[in-house]
């Protein structure tokens, strides 16, 4: 199973790092469930800007928190690459 690594835009263009097995699904969930997480519930609607694909779950979580750490402009330089870089 791929787990993915994604950093979303907000309707308010704040940007929001997650970590999923379903992409697809965690998107639709940020935009149209109350299983979104608070920070895109209340900023909706959000919008998939960049996503990392790992092998493992220890990976993708690693890879989040680098991101999660990164300031606000380095995550503005990577959402200008390819969407969907493979691993």
């Amino acid at each position: 199973m791929k787990h993915s690594v994604y950093i979303l835009e907000c309707a308010d263009k704040t940007l929001y790092v997650g970590c999923t097995n379903n992409l697809e699904k965690r998107l639709k969930e940020h935009n149209n469930s109350k299983q979104g997480a608070h920070y895109t519930k209340i900023r909706r609607p959000v919008i998939l800007k960049y996503s990392e694909q790992f092998p493992t779950l220890t990976q993708a979580r690693s890879r989040e928190a680098q991101l999660k750490h990164l300031p606000r402009t380095k995550k503005l330089v990577l959402i200008k690459r390819p969407l969907v870089r493979p691993v």
